[in-house]
């Protein structure tokens, strides 16, 4: 039973996330009746497992729910600007009582209550069917079936010769489950024209009955619209698969139906050409019966199955060691005699590189997720925090189907999180304060993904009024951060904001005003490996660009040399590279030395000084220069013994395997075994107000040093 409801749930989560896409497509009118009716199957299909668990609180609200939807599909209800901010809120309140009913949080007994009691009223102002908990007491008195559900005339059944035959008998596993074959029916009239009949004669006498075994069968024709194949007619039934016995025959091969009467011509409509032809013609003995030809669709449906991420996971870490093994043993075979190796060797050594590359690139493939399901939840946050704000806004999403790993989309939750709270209070303003702009009473929050270079880059926008620098910088003034003195460019003052403690805000709030916020978005990124900028533009907005690796397995890396130590500089902060002799080198105050390069003078670190590899500084005209730029723009310059070559390594974090090292990202395996540190170069580039040498970010080298 545990296993079923760890499936449910599951389930769940792809349902929530096909209604929060219908939601979506409902605000930006991008939707159709295909859009409705997965909504109402999403909601139906949880109140139906639900009801197998008895989450009789997650039942009630989805069937009010429902029943909205159901008014919408049928178009006894339209969706408008009235009632689309509660269907949007009640399909939140349904994510949340999933998650209750999951164990994952607490939900008061009175919260949603308003919510239902809005989607009863709507529901009965339109005349939808009597809502669960208002159904009123059964009395004994003579019996009338009422089956509750509007069908096209069910009368006299007739056959079409181009209609779908169905035949439809239900377990007693479908009604325990919550679904109902009326609600099915129904969904087939959206279809086509339906003629329905039930088979009645294996119901026994009253005092024989037993009501947990299901007897009746029905018997359904039906005329499709145009466009509507047999592949549209089984995802009508896809969610009650397995708890029903079901038989579609295609229109070529109509079966013998004894509940009804025989084909006729519609009236009004001339006569068959050949009409001593029999009724039921017999299909080729080569074809098989439509039934059991898989149709265009299902061949092209991708199979999935669901795998335990952490399998994925050692999956992962063995393909990694595998590579490392590889670049260990073509290392070995490099240092042998000329003569030692053979062609055949060599072949053999190549093949098994490429094999071992494709491996792992299908293998990190594996865990790379769309970004849609991320993205939606970021929709509830802009209508959340645009509620506590008094403002308007909406969420635009481009390129969800961008795939990232999942470890990297799980991460982000929580700083697109705070970034999309601070473009909603901070970026965008009131409705009246737009509306005196010119603009759009209701703000716009972009959310975008893409590939690029091969990373992922994200860009958060809105079309707020951009930031006010004069008063970043009075406010960084007044904290100390920033001298009054200190020349900042406009990318220093912004750049400000991801100062730990700072914030603009006058008093403190539910969303804004204790100085956490953007501190935690820049460390959060750069514990990802990637980066984080921020670009702005008075009375038009503001954009935040994180970019970030596809995977957090594999990393792009220049393997440099620095006191016999092998280190790694990542090459995304890498932006040049200098032999000795090439780099003009110039003495600066307090015996430091910078690079100049045309007008700017560049600080230049000392790598193996910083990370405590020697005591006393080396001739800097005999090392070699990397040239890394922080997310401010910021340059600084790492001197090294020298630069050895460029390759992809495989990562392997500290924190898990040690603890966090000051100046080190991570480590890594090279091909002759040794383990070579990652450097973080983000703590080498200095920032405004932290003094004139970078080193000085890190703590004391010695002990760094004993660290490594």
């Amino acid at each position: 039973m545990n296993d079923l409801r760890d499936l449910f749930f599951q389930e769940c989560d792809d349902l929530v996330e096909s209604l929060t896409s219908g939601l979506g497509d409902l605000e930006s009118g991008a939707h159709d009746a295909e859009t409705i009716n997965a909504m109402f199957r999403a909601v139906h299909s949880i109140k139906g497992g639900a009801g197998a668990f008895g989450l009789d609180r997650l039942i009630a609200f989805a069937h009010a729910f429902e029943n909205v939807l159901d008014d919408i599909r049928s178009d006894k209800l339209q969706v408008n600007e009235t009632n689309l901010p509660l269907l949007f809120t009640a399909g939140d309140h349904l994510s949340d009582l999933v998650e209750a009913a999951r164990g994952e949080c607490e939900i008061e007994n009175d919260m949603g209550a308003s919510i239902l009691s809005d989607l009863k009223l709507l529901s009965q102002s339109v005349g939808g069917g009597a809502l669960m908990d208002d159904a009123p007491e059964p009395e004994f008195e003579p019996l009338a079936l009422d089956m509750g559900f509007d069908l096209p005339d069910l009368g006299t059944p007739q056959a079409a010769a181009s209609g779908y035959a169905i035949t439809f008998a239900a377990s007693a596993e479908l009604y325990a489950t919550g679904h109902d074959p009326a609600l099915l029916f129904r969904a087939l009239g959206a279809l086509g024209e339906v003629h329905a009949s039930a088979d009645v004669d294996a119901v026994p006498e009253l005092g024989d009955s037993d009501w947990r075994t299901p007897v009746l069968r029905w018997t359904l024709t039906l005329t499709p619209d145009d466009g509507i194949d047999e592949a549209a007619l089984r995802e009508v039934f896809e969610f009650v698969d397995g708890l029903c016995t079901l038989e579609i025959t295609a229109p070529s091969a109509p079966p013998d139906l004894p509940d009804l009467l025989p084909l006729a011509d519609p009236p009004d409509t001339p006569a068959p050409a050949a009409a001593d032809a029999p009724v039921k013609p017999s299909p080729p003995p080569s074809d098989p019966p439509a039934a059991a030809r898989p149709s265009k669709s299902d061949s092209a449906r991708t199979a999935t199955i669901r795998v335990d991420l952490q399998r994925v996971d050692r999956l992962i870490n063995l393909v990694g060691e595998l590579v490392i093994s590889e670049a260990m043993l073509r290392q070995s075979m490099s240092e042998l005699p000329h003569s030692a190796s053979s062609k055949t060797v060599e072949e053999a050594m190549g093949q098994l590189k490429q094999l071992s590359g494709v491996i792992q690139e299908s293998v990190m493939a594996i865990r790379a997720q769309p970004v849609r399901s991320l993205f939606q939840r970021m929709s509830r946050t802009v209508r959340e925090t645009a509620r506590e704000a008094g403002k308007q806004a909406r969420l635009v999403t481009l390129g969800d189907a961008t795939e990232v790993d999942k470890t990297v989309t799980e991460r982000l939750v929580e700083p697109l999180t705070h970034m999309i709270r601070n473009a909603v209070d901070h970026g965008l303003e009131t409705p009246e304060a737009r509306r005196a702009a010119g603009k759009d009473e209701r703000g716009t929050v972009t959310l975008e993904a893409a590939h690029r270079s091969g990373r992922v880059v994200i860009t958060l926008r809105d079309d707020g009024a951009g930031i006010d620098r004069r008063k970043v910088r009075q406010v960084a003034e007044q904290k100390g951060l920033v001298r009054p003195e200190d020349d900042l460019t406009e990318a220093d003052i912004d750049n400000l904001l991801f100062r730990p403690g700072f914030s603009t805000a006058s008093e403190v709030s539910n969303l804004s005003g204790r100085g956490v916020g953007m501190d935690v978005v820049r460390s959060e990124i750069q514990a990802l490996g990637g980066r984080v900028t921020l670009q702005s533009m008075p009375g038009q907005g503001t954009q935040v660009t994180i970019s970030l690796p596809l995977t957090l397995a594999v990393l792009e890396g220049m393997v440099v040399s620095v006191a016999g130590e092998s280190l790694v500089v990542p090459t995304l902060a890498l932006r040049e590279t200098l032999q000795p002799g090439q780099a003009r080198i110039d003495a600066f105050c307090d015996d430091d030395r910078v690079l100049t390069l045309g007008h700017e003078l560049i600080p230049i670190v000392d790598l193996g000084l910083a990370l405590g590899y020697r005591a006393t500084p080396a001739d800097l005209d005999s090392l070699s220069l990397l040239l890394i730029e922080g997310d401010s723009g910021r340059r600084t310059a790492l001197a090294v013994d020298a630069i050895v070559d460029q390759r992809e390594v495989v990562i392997k974090g500290l924190e898990q395997n040690y603890r966090p090292i000051p100046g080190i990202a991570a480590a890594t395996i090279l091909g002759d075994g040794k383990i070579a540190l990652i450097v973080d170069t983000d703590q080498m580039i200095s920032r405004p107000g932290d003094g004139p040498s970078p080193a000085a970010l890190l703590p004391d080298p010695t002990r760094i040093a004993h660290h490594a």
